[in-house]
């Protein structure tokens, strides 16, 4: 098949896609839905790697792939995490979300975007919310009153788990939404495109705070340590003070601040 009909084959299974979620356009322009998808995407990816903690206590083939072998997750830090994201949603981010509905409704066109324009788009938008977090996490570790005031409750589990990924301050929760949720925007993005990359986001989150270096992880399919995942970023809260980024490791290596467990 040639390039051109793969492309061709792509663009309409994603107006297909696209046309099967603008059957819930009621839904879609509801002031409920960006907390409550975002909320349902954040736990379905959880869900699997709650299930490896919950077993590793009695399966020794599941704890070769923790990367702190030696660390447990009990129910309560699990239940305390998902506490305290679930507050976050319905304190801070559902009011916000009820604000932007108010300011800017949702409209959506009746055409899906070009194959190739969403992929560029969706990796442009991560790579730009790779740089925002970048800056602002090495921020908040080199100025010691940020640390204190706002980042330093992300802090508390040195060694990480997937409901860990959401276990932050209010000022974190908002401004990593915020980064997220303008990027799209900036670059206007599509709505399924915007819809794709909130997806990759929340999935690329809690695999980096998994605390798992499976054969399957995303560190693993990505060529020549361009990308950092769970090992990466499991050093950074075991160590604090090195690999800010929050997926690739291009800025560290600029800064100086990438370092591996061999290190």
């Amino acid at each position: 098949m040639s390039s051109s009909h793969t492309t061709r084959l792509n663009t309409m299974l994603l107006q297909s896609l696209w046309d099967f979620i603008l059957g819930y356009h009621a839904w879609l322009r509801s002031p409920f839905f960006p907390v409550l998808f975002s909320l349902s995407v954040y736990l379905t990816f959880c869900l699997p790697f709650v299930v490896l903690d919950l077993l590793s206590p009695r399966l020794a083939w599941i704890r070769t792939f923790k990367i702190q072998q030696k660390s447990h997750v009990s129910w309560t830090m699990m239940w305390s995490c998902l506490a305290h994201s679930l507050y976050n949603h319905v304190v801070f981010l559902f009011p916000l979300t009820v604000l932007h509905w108010f300011w800017r409704p949702a409209t959506f066109m009746p055409e899906a975007p070009g194959t190739l324009r969403l992929i560029w788009d969706v990796v442009a938008c991560l790579l730009l919310f790779d740089f925002q977090y970048f800056i602002w996490h090495l921020l908040h570790h080199k100025v010691p009153w940020l640390y204190r005031t706002f980042h330093k409750v992300h802090h508390k589990h040195t060694s990480t788990f997937a409901l860990t990924t959401e276990y932050s301050g209010a000022w974190e929760t908002l401004s990593l939404g915020f980064f997220a949720g303008v990027n799209p925007l900036l670059l206007g993005c599509h709505p399924l495109t915007e819809m794709l990359f909130y997806i990759l986001n929340i999935w690329l989150s809690v695999e980096d705070h998994s605390g798992y270096d499976l054969p399957w992880s995303t560190h693993r399919l990505v060529p020549f340590g361009l990308y950092g995942g769970a090992p990466h970023h499991d050093l950074h809260h075991l160590k604090f003070k090195s690999n800010y980024a929050p997926y690739f490791t291009h800025w560290d290596r600029v800064f100086g601040t990438l370092h591996k467990h061999s290190d």
